[in-house]
């Protein structure tokens, strides 16, 4: 017996994407690695960026940045459990809903391009550094920007947009 129900492409081929964003990532470390001092500005444009090789063994705005190093191995977990439980509902979105497999992909290529520096090095590596005269934004990298771009797309699209309004009760 066969069952004639039509199968709709899942999502799962925008992991694609998060691959994309892991590759840029580790290629840009490595690059910085080889090719940037640490803690030494090199403008890029002047008064606004600049390379910047510094590390950050915390999360965000270096947070829990001085914890006694732990802290890998929580940020890897929950990096590795958000990047699960987005590609299972990657694997539940159609695959033409790029508004919302678009930033999961984002956040998983992201995730998961710091969870490697982590294991590796023991730190992430940031080197994008902005800054107006006196004020410097927190160096950041790659992956930093990929997450931050798929947490807004998730907002924009998935919080902000909701579901369409129901036409006589039904949705």
């Amino acid at each position: 017996m066969t069952n004639n129900v039509p199968v709709r492409p899942n999502a799962l081929v925008w992991l694609v994407l998060s691959a994309v964003v892991i590759g840029l990532d580790q290629w840009s470390k490595q690059w910085v690695m080889s090719s940037l001092p640490e803690f030494t500005p090199v403008p890029v444009v002047d008064g606004f960026w600049n390379w910047y090789r510094t590390y950050n063994t915390g999360a965000a705005f270096s947070f829990l940045s001085d914890a006694g190093g732990w802290q890998k191995y929580l940020f890897s977990a929950l990096a590795f459990g958000i990047s699960g439980l987005l590609a299972w509902l990657l694997a539940r979105t159609p695959r033409a809903d790029w508004k919302t497999a678009m930033p999961f992909a984002l956040v998983i290529g992201g995730a998961i391009g710091n969870v490697i520096d982590r294991l590796v090095h023991g730190k992430v590596i940031d080197f994008i550094q902005w800054y107006w005269q006196d004020f410097h934004w927190p160096a950041f990298n790659i992956a930093d920007s990929a997450i931050v771009a798929g947490a807004i797309g998730i907002a924009l699209f998935g919080l902000l947009g909701g579901r369409k309004a129901a036409v006589g009760g039904r949705a």
